[in-house]
């Protein structure tokens, strides 16, 4: 089994290092994953949910792609 470091909209940072990226978004991660034929076990839709819940918390935009521009391949 092989595991990921992921966060909800790519949520993170540095306090210490202006502009540092973060963590990779989760529901952004999946999609990728998914894309490129490997089977991932979370669902895609509840991850860009649960990414829209943590933008709204902090109150400002995260760099997730799909926050921006949803999943193209939702039914």
């Amino acid at each position: 089994m092989t595991r990921l470091d992921s966060s909800a909209g790519g949520l993170g940072g540095c306090p210490f290092a202006p502009g540092a990226s973060g963590n990779i978004a989760t529901e952004d991660l999946v999609y990728l994953l998914r894309d490129s034929g490997i089977a991932v076990d979370v669902d895609l839709s509840a991850a860009i949910d649960a990414a829209r819940v943590a933008q709204s918390v902090v109150g400002h935009e995260l760099p997730s792609a799909l926050l921006r521009a949803g999943d193209r391949m939702r039914d």
